[in-house]
């Protein structure tokens, strides 16, 4: 048992698993790595043949399984654990191996990494995957970035695993150092903001429709049949039919509205202002997740407080209201997401392709929507896009769904439904298209206070003002 498997995976935790035996099913044989005498035991038996799955307790044995030169990937938790795992590997490879990190790790860890290994010979690049447990078995959306000739042994593996879009693999060569990492963060930063959208509509359509989980059901399963067709919109078609085994109503009803994360929303709004680009669908959705978590105090509030009786509203006309918004939404959490990738692109170096990137999300990952298609359109079309909302596709798509926001957070505000992604959507989209700002103001003042300075409307230069006091 040497030099012959083509592919090494270290992790066999659900998602390394999966992914392994994706591999294999894929003509490629693969080796895995787990400190787990279980999940190396339980691989093995579903691999059922030895020769093309196999895997074992011991770093040494699972190196030298491995064909030159050795592609191996780490689905391991981010963090120490990752630096941990490389240290144990590194005496035991040869120049020239390749180190995948398919995880969620910051992108500056990728780049430390990077530059730590490439001292030693080794070739590592991070590699984000999408799509879940059951994506990582039957084809998620990949984003790898680093050493593009590393990449290249690795390609033929990638592309055949990968989820396919009428037969294209949804995978690409993204840019060097952290590309494929940073695309990552901000794809999980834009899932916030369509999970938070997708639940803002639903709680609308309970409080002011009255819909009952059945009638929600049919509404988002119809929804998926048309342009807000997309993986969130399907499963909560689904979420709304599942039972509770324990109770037999519905399930949705019975979970905690306690919403957990695991940071890379956060690390997505983090460094949106850091470049100074505007993701505030992005960060307000980070922001629930957080005020979703103190329903102790909610419930002390609750009562504390007084709260309008939501006006009913007629169920068609709220449910045709509701698809407009979301897809006006979508349309403007995508958009955000996309311009801060177009920014850190030529702040960090990665030469992105966002059309590129959007084509590899049209299948496999958890944000694929038929809406990426005609982003991919719009990227390809108009090369240098600065932003979606700008692109001549996207505008009749906008002003035809824009009033329908328009009045779904009037009627929330007035009702006392909170609607923050779709409010701060819809304020993104008027601040966005609005060719004068009252910030003006802002500079004023900051001029008053701090002699910040300003500029003006009429001349060119940086002018200051002794304010009159």
């Amino acid at each position: 048992m040497t030099n012959n498997y083509d592919f090494g995976l270290v992790g066999l935790g659900v998602m390394g698993r999966n992914f392994i035996l994706n591999v294999a099913d894929n003509g490629f044989t693969a080796f895995g790595n787990d400190l787990d005498e279980e999940k190396v035991s339980a691989l093995i038996e579903e691999g059922d043949d030895p020769n093309k799955v196999n895997a074992s307790t011991d770093a040494k044995t699972f190196v030298a399984a491995l064909s030159a030169p050795r592609k191996i990937m780490l689905l391991v938790p981010a963090g120490k654990i990752v630096d941990s795992v490389i240290e144990s590997l590194l005496p035991l490879l040869d120049e020239g191996d390749i180190i995948i990190d398919g995880g969620n790790s910051f992108f500056t860890d990728t780049d430390r990494r990077e530059a730590y290994l490439k001292e030693k010979g080794i070739n590592f690049f991070g590699a984000g995957v999408s799509g879940g447990a059951k994506g990582a078995r039957l084809g998620p959306s990949i984003m790898p970035g680093g050493s593009k000739d590393a990449y290249q042994h690795v390609k033929p593996i990638f592309e055949a695993v990968s989820a396919k879009y009428k037969g294209e693999p949804c995978v690409a060569y993204l840019g060097p150092k952290s590309a494929g990492n940073y695309v990552k963060m901000v794809h999980n930063g834009i899932e916030y903001g369509l999970m938070q959208l997708t639940s803002e509509i639903y709680d609308l359509l309970k409080k002011a429709g009255k819909l009952t989980n059945g009638e929600l059901h049919k509404t988002y399963a119809e929804w998926n049949q048309g342009r807000l067709q997309s993986f969130l919109v399907e499963i909560t078609s689904e979420i709304f039919a599942q039972k509770d085994d324990l109770t037999g109503g519905d399930l949705v009803d019975m979970i905690l509205d306690k919403a957990k994360q695991k940071g890379t929303g956060k690390w997505t709004s983090q460094n949106a202002m850091d470049l100074g680009i505007p993701v505030p669908t992005i960060d307000i959705a980070v922001s629930m997740r957080e005020i979703s978590a103190l329903k102790a105090e909610r419930t002390k509030a609750d009562e504390l407080y007084d709260r309008p009786m939501p006006e009913e509203v007629m169920k068609s006309a709220l449910v045709d209201k509701g698809e407009q918004a979301l897809y006006f939404a979508f349309i403007m959490t995508y958009a955000q997401g996309m311009h801060q990738l177009a920014d850190a692109s030529k702040e960090y170096g990665y030469e992105l392709d966002l059309g590129e990137i959007a084509k590899i999300w049209r299948a496999g990952c958890i944000i694929r929507a038929a809406l990426l298609a005609d982003i991919t359109e719009a990227y390809k079309s108009e090369p240098g896009l600065q932003n979606l909302l700008l692109s001549t596709s996207f505008v009749e798509k906008v002003k035809g769904t824009v009033n329908a926001a328009r009045e779904l957070v009037s009627y929330g505000a007035t009702n006392g439904i909170p609607l923050p992604g779709l409010a701060n959507a819809l304020t993104y989209f008027d601040a966005y298209t609005s060719q004068r700002l009252p910030l003006n103001l802002i500079q004023a003042q900051r001029d008053y206070f701090g002699s910040h300075t300003y500029e003006r409307t009429d001349r060119e230069g940086i002018f200051h003002t002794e304010w009159q006091t």
